[in-house]
């Protein structure tokens, strides 16, 4: 299974960016993983807030799959822990998932297309983050969760 974490914006900034390439190179010890950051459009300052949520969600949508489960991180999402989250990962790769992807939206959330087309909606926290932080605390958490699947140390209950 290939587990895709996905983000609308700019490149990770510097302060981030070496913690999750960190974290994505350790998940890459379980799962094949990668990132695939959605750069915002280019007239995205002019646009209504709506115009902007519907033309990211078509970006969004044209990178999925059919056959991808698809994981929105979104703060109004369901709060499980990360053993949860670990047996979410298990399931799908029981089930023979082929990739499995997890979205954070761009500043304004996302489309009700793309809420349609997941298939989870996910809360790190009632609290809203910047997006670069939920990248990193992502990142680390699929992490936690691979750990936490073949019963390694990393995790401390």
């Amino acid at each position: 299974m290939k587990i895709t974490l996905c983000s609308i914006g700019k490149p990770h900034e510097s302060y981030i960016k070496q913690g999750v390439e960190d974290f994505t190179k350790r998940i890459n010890n379980y799962f094949t993983a990668e990132w695939l950051l959605v750069p915002p459009p280019k007239n995205a300052a002019s646009l209504p807030e709506t115009e902007l949520k519907k033309t990211e969600g078509k970006m969004v949508l044209q990178l999925l799959q059919q056959d991808d489960f698809l994981i929105l991180l979104d703060e109004r999402g369901k709060q499980i822990t990360s053993p949860q989250l670990a047996q979410l990962i298990q399931q799908k790769a029981n089930e023979s998932c082929k990739r499995l992807v997890f979205l954070i939206g761009g500043a304004y959330g996302v489309d009700d297309t793309i809420f349609k087309r997941a298939n989870y909606v996910l809360s790190l926290s009632q609290m809203v983050f910047p997006h670069m932080l939920v990248r990193l605390m992502l990142t680390e958490q699929v992490y936690r969760a691979c750990t936490i699947l073949r019963n390694e140390k990393y995790h401390h209950v």
